[in-house]
């Protein structure tokens, strides 16, 4: 058999005849560490965003935003992901998924400075704020002196 007839009765197969490669399953570890970030981010209330990193630190994971992205891309209709944006309130979704993100957090009161999500307003901390520490004044040697 030629290569020519070879690749014309390949591409005359039925589709479900072509092998698929195996996903293979997540380790334990990824595992634990999807559904540690699928919980925090179960966490952002409605009217409120977060950053991808933001997600990755509140779950313990420091510097893996990437892998948000990932527990997201696998169980996103379980979590609230339209809730999920960039650095700086950018939404990273293009195309239709990026528009019905926009409209899902409009729908939630949340609101926009031109493409970003105003940030300042609809941040969520999850974090408590520490207060500011008050400032101790010494006095200085010559004013002890007078």
């Amino acid at each position: 058999m030629s290569y020519t007839a070879v690749i014309r009765a390949a591409a005359n197969a039925p589709q479900g005849d072509r092998v698929k490669p195996a996903k293979k399953p997540p380790t334990p570890a990824q595992h634990s560490m999807f559904q540690d970030m699928l919980r925090t981010i179960a966490r952002v209330p409605r009217g409120k965003v977060s950053t991808y990193g933001d997600i990755a630190y509140a779950a313990g994971y420091p510097g893996a935003a990437r892998q948000v992205a990932w527990a997201l891309h696998g169980h996103g209709a379980t979590v609230p992901w339209q809730r999920i944006v960039g650095a700086g309130g950018n939404i990273l979704l293009t195309g239709e998924h990026g528009f019905e993100q926009r409209l899902r957090l409009q729908s939630e009161g949340v609101s926009f400075l031109g493409m970003k999500v105003n940030m300042a307003a609809h941040r969520h901390s999850f974090f408590p704020a520490t207060p500011p520490r008050k400032a101790t004044k010494k006095k200085s040697k010559k004013l002890a002196k007078r």
